[in-house]
C-alpha cells in the first residue's frame, strides 16, 4: 500500500479511535456517583444555565451560516464545495462546544462528590471529562481534513495527484472560515457571558457585601458558574479546534506546492501520530500519592506526549518527505509551545515575581496594583513575542512559507492533552465552588482547593497556547495569501499598502473595544439586578431565603446575544473592504492584523491573568489576607482584568485567522477584477 491510501486511511481511523477514547471516558466519568439533594439542584442549575445559553446562541448563529454558505457556493470561483466544506468546518466546531460543555457540567459534581474520598477519584474525574474535550478537539478536526481529502480523491483520482492536492486544499480553506467563525461567535458571546456574570458577583458580593466568591447567597453565583463553562470549555475548545484544523489547511496548500502530494499527506500523517501521542500522555497523569501536588501528575502526561510527538515528527520527515528540516520545523514549534508556557507561567502563576509584586502593591491601593500589573503585562508581551517571531524566523529559514505552517503543526501537536488541562480547569473551579456551596464533608474542601489552584494554572497556561498558537496559524495563513495572490513582496513605500497596514493595525482595537464594553454593558445589569436582590428579597444575607439564581443567568444570556453579532460583522466585512484597494494593501493589512492582534491578546491575556493570581495570593494569606484593604485593591484589578483575560484577549485568536481566510477567499476575485 502506498503512502497516499496509508493517509487516505489511516488518518480517518485514527480521528476514530481519538473520537472511541473520548466516548470510553465520557461513559466511565458519568457512571461515577454524585449525590446529595443540595448537591444536585446546584449542578442542575449549572447545566439548564449552560444548555439554554448555548441553544440561544445556536438559534441566533445557525441562520447567519447558512446564508453566508449560500454566499460563498454563489461564487463561481469557489463554489458548492467550498460551502459544504465551511457548513461541515462549523458544525463540527459547534458539535465540540456543546458535547464538551455538555460533559463539563455534569463532571463538576461527580468530581466534588469523589473529592470526598481523596485526590486520584477526584482528579480522574476532572482530567477524565477535560480528555474528553480534548480528544473531540483533535478527532473532529482531523476526521474533518480526512473526509475532505478522501472526497478530492476519489472524485479527481483520474486526474492525477497534482489536482487531487490542488481541489483538496482548496475546499479546505472552507472548512477552515467554517470552523474559526464559529469559534469567533462561542468565544465572544461566552466571554461575554462569563465575565459579565463574574465582574457583576464580584462588585457586589465581595466589594459591597464582604461575602466569599462562590456564595450561595449572591443572586449571580450560579451565572458565574456557568459562565465557565460557556466561556472555558465550549469558547476555549471551538477556538483551539479552529487553529487545530487551519494549521493543517496551510500546511497542505504550503506542502503541495513545495514537495507535491508527499506534501499534502505529511500534515494528515504527522496530526495522526500526535493524537496517539496524546492519548498515551493521558494515561501518565496518575497521582503517586494522595499528598502529590496534582500539578505533577498533569506535566508528566504532558511531557510524555510533546516528545513522542517530536520523534513521530523527525520519523515522518526522514522517512516520507525524505527532507529532516520538515521535523526540525515541527520541532521547533513543540519547543515554541514549551517556551510560551513557561512565561505564561512565570508571569500569571502564583508564587512569580510578578504576580507577588502585584500583590504587594495592593497594599497602597487599587492604583499601584493596576500600574505594576499594566508594566508586567506589557514586558511579558514583548518577551513572547521575542519567541514567537524567532520560532516563524527559524521555520521560514529552514524551509520557508511551508516551514512557518510546519512551526504552527508542531505548536499544536499535543492539543489532545493541552485541551484536557484547558477543561479541567472550569470542572475543578465549579467542584471547588460546590463544595463550599453545599458544605461536602470529609477531605472535599481541601482536595477541592489543590484541585482549582491547579486549574487556575492550567487555565492561564492554556491561554498562553492558544494566542501562541493562533499568531503561529495566522501567520501561516498569511503565507498561503502570497501562494493564493501571486505576490512575491508587499511594499509598505506605497501609500495604499501603508493605508492598509494601518487599518489592519487598528482592527484588533476596535474589536476589542466593543467587547470590553459589552462586558462592562451586561456586568452593570447583574450589579443593579444582585443589588435589587439583596434589598427586596428578605432573609438572604441570613442564608433563610435563596436568591433567584434564573434572573441573572438570563440578564447575561440576553446582553452575550446581543453583543455578539457585529463584533463578527467588523471581522468578516474589514478585509472585503480593504481589499477593494487592491492584493497589496490587503496583504498590508493582514499583516497588520496579526501584528497588533498578537502584541494585544497577550497583554490582556497575561495581565488579567497576573492581577487574579495577584489576588489570589492575597486570599492565601499575604499582605493581611482576605477582607483586608490589600485584599479589596487586588480585587478591583482582578476586576478590570477579567474581561481582558477570558473576553477580549481569547477573542482575538480566531479574528486574526478569520481575517485571513477571508482575504484567501477573495484573493482570486481581487486579482481578476482590481489587480495588486
Amino acid at each position: 500500500m502506498d503512502i497516499q491510501l496509508i493517509a487516505l486511511y489511516g488518518a480517518p481511523l485514527t480521528a476514530l479511535i481519538a473520537l472511541a477514547y473520548g466516548y470510553f471516558l465520557s461513559r466511565r466519568v458519568l457512571a461515577m456517583p454524585a449525590r446529595g439533594t443540595s448537591l444536585l439542584e446546584v449542578a442542575g442549575a449549572i447545566a439548564a444555565g449552560a444548555t439554554a445559553y448555548l441553544k440561544r446562541q445556536f438559534t441566533l448563529v445557525i441562520p447567519i451560516m447558512l446564508v453566508l454558505a449560500v454566499v460563498i457556493a454563489s461564487l463561481n470561483s469557489l463554489g458548492l464545495g467550498v460551502a459544504v466544506a465551511f457548513l461541515l468546518g462549523a458544525g463540527f466546531s459547534a458539535i465540540i462546544g456543546y458535547l464538551g460543555m455538555w460533559l463539563a457540567v455534569r463532571a463538576n459534581s461527580r468530581t466534588a462528590y469523589a473529592a470526598i474520598t481523596g485526590l486520584s477519584p477526584a482528579l480522574k474525574a476532572a482530567f477524565g471529562a477535560g480528555t474528553v474535550n480534548g480528544m473531540l478537539v483533535v478527532g473532529l478536526g482531523l476526521l474533518g481534513v480526512s473526509l475532505i481529502y478522501l472526497w478530492a480523491y476519489f472524485s479527481y483520482q483520474s486526474q492525477g495527484p497534482a489536482v487531487i492536492a490542488t481541489q483538496a486544499t482548496h475546499v479546505l480553506i472552507g472548512y477552515g472560515f467554517g470552523a474559526a467563525l464559529l469559534a469567533l461567535f462561542m468565544r465572544v458571546g461566552g466571554g461575554i457571558f462569563t465575565k459579565a456574570a463574574d465582574v457583576g458577583a464580584d462588585l457586589v458580593g465581595k466589594i459591597e457585601a464582604g461575602i466569599p466568591e462562590d456564595d450561595p447567597r449572591n443572586p449571580a453565583v450560579i451565572a458565574d458558574n456557568v459562565g465557565d463553562n460557556v466561556g472555558d470549555c465550549a469558547g476555549m475548545a471551538a477556538d483551539v479546534f479552529e487553529s487545530y484544523a487551519l494549521t493543517i489547511v496551510a500546511a497542505m496548500i504550503l506542502g503541495g506546492s513545495l514537495f507535491g502530494l508527499a506534501g499534502v499527506v505529511f500534515p494528515l500523517l504527522a496530526r495522526s501520530g500526535a493524537i496517539l501521542t496524546s492519548i498515551l500522555g493521558t494515561f501518565f497523569v496518575k497521582p503517586k500519592s494522595e499528598s502529590e501536588d496534582p500539578l505533577k501528575p498533569l506535566i508528566r502526561g504532558f511531557i510524555v506526549s510533546a516528545f513522542a510527538a517530536m520523534v513521530i515528527f523527525i520519523l515522518l520527515a526522514v522517512y516520507l518527505l525524505k527532507e529532516p528540516r520538515a521535523g526540525y520545523a515541527a520541532v521547533v514549534g513543540i519547543l515554541t509551545m514549551l517556551a510560551v508556557l513557561y512565561l505564561t507561567k512565570y508571569y500569571t502563576g502564583p508564587g512569580g515575581k510578578p504576580v507577588v509584586s502585584i500583590a504587594r502593591a495592593s497594599e497602597t491601593g487599587a492604583g499601584t496594583n493596576l500600574i505594576t500589573g499594566l508594566a508586567y503585562g506589557m514586558e511579558s508581551t514583548f518577551i513572547t513575542a521575542l519567541v514567537i517571531a524567532a520560532s516563524i524566523v527559524i521555520g521560514y529559514l529552514l524551509l520557508g512559507f511551508y516551514g512557518i505552517s510546519l512551526v504552527g503543526m508542531g505548536m499544536l501537536a499535543t492539543t489532545g492533552i493541552i485541551m484536557s488541562l484547558d477543561t479541567f480547569g472550569p470542572i475543578a473551579d465549579n467542584a471547588q465552588g460546590m463544595v463550599e456551596m453545599c458544605g461536602l464533608k470529609g477531605k472535599a474542601g481541601v482536595v477541592t482547593a489543590s484541585l482549582d489552584a491547579v486549574g487556575n494554572t492550567t487555565k492561564a497556561l492554556t491561554k498562553g497556547f492558544a494566542v501562541g498558537s493562533a499568531a503561529v496559524a495566522a501567520s501561516s495563513l498569511f503565507a498561503t495569501y502570497f501562494e493564493a495572490t501571486g505576490l512575491t513582496h508587499i511594499d509598505i513605500a506605497s501609500p495604499r499598502v501603508f493605508a492598509g497596514l494601518l487599518i489592519g493595525t487598528a482592527l484588533p482595537f476596535l474589536f476589542s473595544s466593543r467587547l470590553i464594553g459589552s462586558v462592562g454593558r451586561a456586568a452593570f445589569q447583574v450589579v443593579e439586578e444582585v443589588r435589587r436582590q439583596f434589598k427586596t428579597i428578605k432573609g438572604i444575607m441570613e442564608g433563610t431565603a435563596k436568591p433567584d439564581y434564573s434572573r441573572a443567568v438570563d440578564i447575561v444570556t440576553r446582553a452575550a446575544q446581543r453583543e455578539l453579532v457585529l463584533p463578527a460583522l467588523i471581522v468578516v466585512l474589514a478585509p472585503i473592504l480593504v481589499g477593494t484597494l487592491g492584493a497589496m494593501p490587503l496583504g498590508g493589512f493582514l499583516g497588520g492584523v496579526v501584528a497588533s492582534g498578537l502584541m494585544l491578546a497577550l497583554f490582556m491575556c497575561n495581565t488579567g491573568g497576573a492581577w487574579d493570581n495577584g489576588k489570589k495570593y492575597i486570599e492565601d494569606g499575604h499582605f493581611g489576607g482576605k477582607g483586608s484593604p490589600t485584599h479589596k485593591a487586588a480585587v478591583v484589578g482582578d476586576t478590570v482584568g477579567d474581561p481582558l483575560k477570558d473576553t477580549a484577549g481569547p477573542a482575538l485568536n480566531p479574528m486574526m485567522k478569520i481575517v485571513q481566510i477571508v482575504a484567501l477567499l477573495i484573493a482570486p476575485l481581487i486579482i481578476k477584477f482590481i489587480g495588486s
